[in-house]
Protein backbone atom coordinates (compact mmCIF):
# COMPACT_ATOMS: atom_id res chain seq x y z
CA UNK A 1 0.00 0.00 0.00
CA UNK A 2 2.75 2.34 1.06
CA UNK A 3 4.49 1.63 -2.66
CA UNK A 4 1.10 2.50 -4.23
CA UNK A 5 0.86 5.83 -2.57
CA UNK A 6 4.56 6.71 -3.22
CA UNK A 7 4.05 6.23 -7.30
CA UNK A 8 0.52 8.12 -6.76
CA UNK A 9 2.62 10.90 -5.68
CA UNK A 10 5.52 10.36 -8.17
CA UNK A 11 2.41 10.23 -10.76
CA UNK A 12 1.51 14.08 -9.46
CA UNK A 13 5.38 15.13 -9.17
CA UNK A 14 5.47 14.40 -12.91
CA UNK A 15 2.45 16.11 -14.20
CA UNK A 16 3.25 19.32 -11.79
CA UNK A 17 4.45 21.14 -14.83
CA UNK A 18 1.66 20.76 -17.04
CA UNK A 19 -0.61 21.39 -13.96
CA UNK A 20 0.96 24.88 -13.51
CA UNK A 21 -1.59 26.89 -15.29
CA UNK A 22 -0.80 27.94 -18.75
CA UNK A 23 -0.24 31.34 -18.64
CA UNK A 24 0.07 32.14 -14.47
CA UNK A 25 0.18 35.97 -13.65
CA UNK A 26 2.81 37.15 -11.31
CA UNK A 27 0.75 36.76 -8.48
CA UNK A 28 0.12 33.30 -9.04
CA UNK A 29 3.49 32.98 -9.85
CA UNK A 30 4.62 34.20 -6.10
CA UNK A 31 1.69 32.00 -4.81
CA UNK A 32 2.79 28.82 -6.50
CA UNK A 33 6.57 29.96 -5.38
CA UNK A 34 5.81 30.29 -1.81
CA UNK A 35 3.55 26.93 -1.86
CA UNK A 36 6.40 25.04 -3.34
CA UNK A 37 8.85 26.27 -0.99
CA UNK A 38 7.12 25.42 2.03
CA UNK A 39 5.79 21.99 1.21
CA UNK A 40 9.36 21.24 1.10
CA UNK A 41 10.05 23.00 4.45
CA UNK A 42 7.52 21.02 5.76
CA UNK A 43 8.67 17.72 4.79
CA UNK A 44 12.11 18.99 5.45
CA UNK A 45 11.45 19.87 9.13
CA UNK A 46 9.73 16.43 9.85
CA UNK A 47 12.66 14.41 7.93
CA UNK A 48 15.24 16.76 10.36
CA UNK A 49 12.99 15.65 13.73
CA UNK A 50 12.15 11.87 12.82
CA UNK A 51 14.57 10.52 11.18
CA UNK A 52 17.46 8.66 13.11
CA UNK A 53 19.92 8.86 10.21
CA UNK A 54 22.22 12.19 10.59
CA UNK A 55 22.74 12.31 6.44
CA UNK A 56 18.97 12.67 6.30
CA UNK A 57 18.80 15.28 9.39
CA UNK A 58 21.57 17.38 7.85
CA UNK A 59 20.42 17.37 4.41
CA UNK A 60 16.81 18.04 5.38
CA UNK A 61 17.99 20.98 7.36
CA UNK A 62 19.77 22.46 4.60
CA UNK A 63 16.37 22.00 3.00
CA UNK A 64 14.79 24.00 5.43
CA UNK A 65 17.37 26.85 5.93
CA UNK A 66 17.66 27.30 1.76
CA UNK A 67 13.70 26.79 0.90
CA UNK A 68 13.02 29.58 4.10
CA UNK A 69 15.50 32.14 2.49
CA UNK A 70 13.70 31.51 -1.02
CA UNK A 71 10.53 32.26 0.78
CA UNK A 72 11.72 35.29 2.69
CA UNK A 73 12.99 36.67 -0.57
CA UNK A 74 9.95 35.72 -2.06
CA UNK A 75 7.55 37.61 1.01
CA UNK A 76 10.03 40.85 0.57
CA UNK A 77 9.63 41.18 -3.44
CA UNK A 78 5.90 41.28 -3.52
CA UNK A 79 5.87 43.26 -0.19
CA UNK A 80 8.03 46.01 -2.03
CA UNK A 81 5.98 45.66 -5.61
CA UNK A 82 2.74 45.99 -3.84
CA UNK A 83 1.25 42.33 -5.24
CA UNK A 84 -0.34 39.72 -3.38
CA UNK A 85 0.36 36.10 -3.92
CA UNK A 86 -2.97 34.75 -5.50
CA UNK A 87 -4.19 31.23 -4.86
CA UNK A 88 -4.60 29.55 -7.68
CA UNK A 89 -5.17 25.85 -8.84
CA UNK A 90 -1.62 25.20 -8.57
CA UNK A 91 -0.54 26.19 -5.54
CA UNK A 92 -3.66 24.56 -4.36
CA UNK A 93 -2.60 21.17 -6.07
CA UNK A 94 1.03 21.68 -4.37
CA UNK A 95 -0.40 22.32 -1.12
CA UNK A 96 -2.64 19.00 -1.06
CA UNK A 97 0.38 16.92 -2.14
CA UNK A 98 2.63 18.43 0.37
CA UNK A 99 0.03 17.20 2.82
CA UNK A 100 -0.19 14.06 0.90
CA UNK A 101 3.63 13.30 1.18
CA UNK A 102 3.70 14.33 5.06
CA UNK A 103 0.54 12.06 5.76
CA UNK A 104 2.62 9.13 4.36
CA UNK A 105 5.73 9.89 5.41
CA UNK A 106 3.91 9.39 9.37
CA UNK A 107 3.32 6.13 8.82
CA UNK A 108 6.74 5.33 8.46
CA UNK A 109 10.06 5.03 10.54
CA UNK A 110 13.37 3.97 10.02
CA UNK A 111 15.11 3.85 6.92
CA UNK A 112 12.21 3.42 5.11
CA UNK A 113 11.02 6.82 6.32
CA UNK A 114 14.33 7.91 5.26
CA UNK A 115 14.03 6.45 1.79
CA UNK A 116 10.90 7.86 1.13
CA UNK A 117 11.75 11.13 2.35
CA UNK A 118 14.57 11.02 0.07
CA UNK A 119 12.41 9.61 -3.30
CA UNK A 120 10.06 12.41 -2.82
CA UNK A 121 12.90 15.15 -2.84
CA UNK A 122 14.47 13.85 -6.25
CA UNK A 123 11.31 13.90 -7.85
CA UNK A 124 9.71 17.04 -5.97
CA UNK A 125 13.05 19.22 -7.38
CA UNK A 126 12.79 17.58 -10.58
CA UNK A 127 9.59 18.90 -11.21
CA UNK A 128 9.97 21.92 -9.48
CA UNK A 129 12.52 22.75 -11.62
CA UNK A 130 11.11 21.44 -14.82
CA UNK A 131 8.36 24.07 -13.92
CA UNK A 132 10.79 26.68 -13.38
CA UNK A 133 11.90 26.23 -17.16
CA UNK A 134 9.14 25.73 -18.93
CA UNK A 135 6.37 27.87 -17.33
CA UNK A 136 7.45 30.30 -14.35
CA UNK A 137 10.31 31.96 -15.80
CA UNK A 138 8.97 32.51 -19.13
CA UNK A 139 5.65 33.64 -17.56
CA UNK A 140 7.17 36.09 -15.28
CA UNK A 141 6.34 39.58 -16.04
CA UNK A 142 8.03 41.39 -13.44
CA UNK A 143 11.58 41.64 -14.36
CA UNK A 144 12.29 41.65 -10.27
CA UNK A 145 10.31 38.24 -9.94
CA UNK A 146 12.10 36.53 -12.79
CA UNK A 147 15.42 37.66 -11.56
CA UNK A 148 14.45 35.91 -7.97
CA UNK A 149 13.19 33.02 -10.21
CA UNK A 150 16.39 32.46 -12.14
CA UNK A 151 18.90 33.49 -8.76
CA UNK A 152 17.22 30.46 -7.30
CA UNK A 153 17.41 27.79 -9.85
CA UNK A 154 21.18 27.02 -9.69
CA UNK A 155 20.16 26.10 -5.67
CA UNK A 156 17.24 23.93 -6.49
CA UNK A 157 20.03 21.98 -8.97
CA UNK A 158 22.25 22.15 -6.00
CA UNK A 159 19.24 20.05 -3.80
CA UNK A 160 18.54 17.57 -6.84
CA UNK A 161 22.16 16.90 -6.54
CA UNK A 162 22.68 15.82 -3.48
CA UNK A 163 19.36 14.13 -2.73
CA UNK A 164 20.20 12.18 -5.64
CA UNK A 165 23.43 11.46 -4.04
CA UNK A 166 21.82 10.30 -0.77
CA UNK A 167 19.08 8.45 -3.20
CA UNK A 168 21.62 5.80 -4.22
CA UNK A 169 22.57 4.83 -0.76
CA UNK A 170 19.06 3.51 -0.52
CA UNK A 171 19.15 1.57 -3.62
Amino acid sequence: MKTIKYFALTAALILLPSLVQAQPNDAQIAAIVVTANQVDIDAGKFAAEKSTDSTIKDFANRMITDHSAVNQSAVELVTKLKVSPEANATSKSLQEGGNKNLAQLRTLSGRALDKAYVDHEVAYHEQVIAALDTVLIPNAQNAELKALLVQVRPAFIAHLGHAKQLQATYQ
